[in-house]
């Protein structure tokens, strides 16, 4: 067996582990802590026979692992050392180490909390830190701490931050080993790599077969573009001795092996690779690592509650572990496709999957353990609040959480699945209706990436249905009908095929759902079940439920837009489910969706439709109007008008009406005016008047105005409203009879004229009047009981100002005289007697003798 680096630490963590409950393993990839560690501590006289889990997050590395410590113990696997992934397990009554994949381990606690036959959880690769890694340590804590105080737990990582993980175990103790790599010598761009990542990736592959011996493995950032890149090598024609294998989670199992398997003899390698090939396992024979830089990641939007992958940089720590991949098995070269300028610009790690992603299955999981709140569990960082906040609302329209927030048995069947919630919710509910067998179709379909794929490129046709076809091997006449209109044909990914119907079958037998016979008296495939993918759709992601608006967009029922971004036979569908959507801009762009029946829809969700009256008020009619809907969330599957609308409620729809108008739709007359500003006069003069500012009717208006807009309906109908008479209702008997006395609507002025009071300033009360009818008055007419004089406007025989005065007295005996000669001269045929005191006044040009 060759030494490894990790064997120099393995008596101190045998030791840490000894006398502590918990540890921290840092090592660099290369240093064998995967496969030396667990083998090291399988005789621990801590472990009482008892098994060790170890936790990686990728499949492909899980299965690889576990081989590899059974080959060192000469045994198969599923003897001493087992695995146990997604469809695929080699676990025997004998297996003391099992390699577990992120959500078995999360299965494995919730059926056992306590981990009766477990001594030992080892956490691999987790600075990698996938949110089921994040849950699985938390639980295991607190299973720890609540229930087995003997459970031992190991964290290992390559580029994690010790510190932090150490403190949230309790402060235990931090090992670290130095590991052995060989020098890998990092070339650069000269600058940032222009056009697309494929055609650099495709440029850079070319020359290093030409300068540089030894197997190249190419990173990636998804399937895509490791097809393209593909594409591309096989046009400019590498040779006979040059293998190209793809390597990426969803590929099959014997894909991924001989990915990684070394090459034949006179054979050079180029692996495609996603970033699973980053951490936790050894492509044989590379020497050469080309890296894009970027990589593919789920970002999860909790303003519109859709994950959407998102291709952005890789961190630096990442970009160390491909680099790192090239100097495993001697000194190798990594060529970056970027710039050292940039380099210098990427950001220290990744962001933490659990911060970013869909937190349904968080929720769902911590509801099935028993909690209702992440504070409840220990977290290196917890969990939003906001998306975890909507991941809980989701459940509860799952049904899988009820009113006070604890899960049904909806939701614990749910949880017992393992899957999606979306998921789980739509098999359990499709399996009462006969249509099990096509919901599992459709949760392997929707947990995997498309198996369509335009040949020229671009997005295939939207309509799910067409993916079930393709799935059952359903033959049309013409394959180009899987592609959207004038996109080209499209192909059938067979492998992608292949998985989903190995998924399907697994969750059929998982629940005992019979298989139906797909083939008609002439060997023709049935598609009578196709046609409820809508529906089960609809129960899987009620929330992206959509009616067709009149331009051909779609309205969501969560209120948001959505849109084909070509033309699509779906985009005439009248109600659709959308389950799939890239969030960008205004309206989000359906990828993949199903029509929906709209009396399913009132079928199966009828309890979450509402019926409501909508009575309000039409700014462009003027008026209140009455609608009887019928309403799913934002969408209004029905709107009729209201024959009787409730009186109160149209009183308060005309109401709001007022409110948006403003006071200047009600009929002020010149009297109604007035009456308001001698009753604000009346308040300067006593605070304890009510308030008739317009700002104070219109913050008021339901206690003064709403009682006297019963039965009326439109802007026409309040033309019949007397204001005066209701702002009189504000006051008592009393201060009306004041109000006439001190704040008089006219005055009689010497000439016998009944002068209208100007009360629009109601700090100033006017009076215009013609100078002349003043004539024989010494004084300024005072109101308010005789305390306030009123401004006199003196009018010419024109009627325009010619003095402005509070002081009568003094204009008489000091302004008049002035302007009796301006007068005289432009009105030579009025009177303009000398003595103003002593003449009589007249409305006329000159008194009656």
């Amino acid at each position: 067996m060759i030494k490894l680096p990790i064997e120099e630490v393995l008596p101190a963590l045998k030791a840490a582990l000894q006398f502590n409950t918990s540890a921290v393993l840092s090592a660099p990839p290369g240093a064998g802590k995967t496969t030396r560690v667990p083998l090291a501590l399988l005789d621990e006289p801590w472990l009482l026979g008892r098994r060790i889990l170890m936790l990686e997050p990728r499949r492909l590395a899980a299965r690889t692992a576990a081989r590899y410590m059974a080959a060192l113990l000469g045994e198969q696997t599923g003897e001493t050392v087992g695995y146990r992934v997604k469809l695929d397990t080699r676990v025997g009554a004998a297996t003391r180490i099992e390699v577990v994949t992120e959500g078995v381990l999360t299965r494995i606690l919730q059926d056992d909390p306590a981990l009766e036959n477990v001594g030992l959880v080892i956490f691999d690769e987790f600075h990698e830190r996938s949110i089921h890694a994040d849950l699985g340590l938390a639980l295991c804590l607190q299973s720890q701490a609540v229930l087995r105080d003997d459970l031992r737990i190991l964290v290992m990582s390559a580029t994690l931050e010790a510190d932090p993980i150490a403190a949230l175990l309790g402060g235990v103790p931090v090992l670290s080993s130095e590991g052995r790599a060989f020098p890998v010598e990092t070339v650069y761009l000269d600058r940032s790599a222009a056009g697309r990542i494929e055609q650099a990736a495709v440029q850079a592959i070319a020359e290093a077969i030409e300068r540089f011996p030894g197997d190249i493995l190419v990173f990636l950032p998804g399937t895509g573009e490791i097809r393209r890149v593909a594409a591309g090598l096989a046009e400019i024609g590498l040779g006979p001795d040059v293998r190209i294998a793809s390597l990426y989670g969803d590929l099959p199992q014997q894909e991924q092996d001989r990915a990684i398997a070394p090459a034949k003899p006179g054979e050079r390698k180029i692996v495609l690779s996603t970033s699973i090939a980053e951490t936790s396992l050894t492509v044989e024979g590379v020497r050469i690592v080309i890296d894009s830089g970027l990589m593919r990641v789920p970002r999860f939007s909790p303003r519109t509650g859709m994950t959407r992958l998102e291709t952005v940089a890789v961190s630096k720590a990442a970009s160390d572990q491909r680099r790192g991949r090239a100097g495993r098995l001697g000194p190798g070269i990594c060529l970056r496709l970027w710039s050292e300028a940039e380099d210098r610009r990427l950001a220290p790690r990744s962001t933490p999957e659990i911060l970013e992603a869909d937190l349904a299955p968080l929720a769902l999981e911590l509801a099935a353990w028993g909690v209702v709140a992440p504070a409840e569990l220990r977290w290196l960082d917890p969990p939003p609040a906001a998306a975890y906040q909507q991941a809980r609302e989701l459940l509860a329209q799952l049904g899988a959480l009820d009113g006070s927030g604890a899960l049904t048995p909806h939701g614990r069947r749910m949880a017992e699945l393992g899957l999606h919630p979306r998921l789980a919710h739509m098999i359990l509910k499709a399996i009462p209706l006969g249509l099990g067998e096509l919901a599992c179709e459709l949760a392997a379909l929707l947990e995997g990436r498309d198996i369509l794929r335009r040949s020229g490129g671009g997005a295939p046709d939207a309509d799910l249905r067409l993916r079930i076809e393709a799935i059952r091997g359903i033959q049309k006449e013409n394959i180009s009908g899987f592609s959207a209109a004038g996109s080209g044909p499209a192909d059938v990914d067979e492998a992608g095929r292949r998985r989903i119907l190995i998924e399907a079958d697994h969750w059929k037998r998982k629940l005992g759902i019979p298989t139906n016979e797909k083939e008609g008296k002439g060997g023709e495939a049935l598609l009578d079940d196709t046609q409820a993918s809508g529906l089960l759709l609809a129960f899987a992601y009620p929330d992206r439920i959509a009616l067709r608006r009149p331009d051909g967009r779609f309205l969501l029922r969560c209120g948001r837009g959505a849109a084909f971004a070509g033309m699509q036979a779906l985009a005439a569908e009248p109600c659709l489910v959308a389950a799939e959507l890239e969030d960008q801009g205004l309206d989000s762009r359906i990828l993949l969706a199903a029509p929906l029946e709209i009396r399913d829809l009132h079928r199966h969700f009828a309890d979450q439709i509402e019926q409501e009256s909508a009575i309000f008020w039409d700014r462009a009619i003027q008026a209140v109007r009455a609608r009887k809907r019928v309403r799913f969330g934002a969408l209004i599957l029905q709107d009729g008008p209201m024959p009787d609308p409730d009186p109160e409620a149209a009183a308060e729809a005309l109401l709001e009406g007022v409110r948006q108008e403003g006071l200047d739709i009600l009929p002020w007359t010149r009297a109604s005016r007035q009456y308001q500003q001698r009753m604000q006069f009346m308040r300067l003069m006593d605070p304890g008047w009510p308030d008739v500012s317009d700002s104070a009717l219109i913050h008021a208006l339901a206690d003064w105005l709403l009682p006297h807009l019963h039965g009326l309906k439109s802007r026409a109908d309040l033309q019949r409203l007397n204001l005066a008479a209701i702002l009189q209702e504000a006051l008592t008997w009393n201060q009306r009879r004041q109000l006439d006395e001190d704040a008089p609507t006219h005055i009689v002025v010497p000439s016998g004229s009944r002068i209208p009071v100007d009360y629009g300033d109601p700090s100033a009360p006017l009076l215009a009047v013609r100078l002349q009818e003043m004539f024989g008055l010494k004084q300024t007419p005072m109101i308010a009981g005789g305390k306030f004089p009123l401004t006199l406007h003196l009018l010419s025989p024109a009627q325009r100002p010619v003095q402005v005065t509070r002081d009568l007295a003094s204009f008489w005996q000091n302004a008049y005289f002035e302007v009796k000669k301006d007068l005289k001269g432009r009105y030579p045929k009025h009177y303009w007697p000398d003595d103003p005191l002593e003449a009589q006044p007249t409305k006329r040009a000159k008194p009656r003798l």
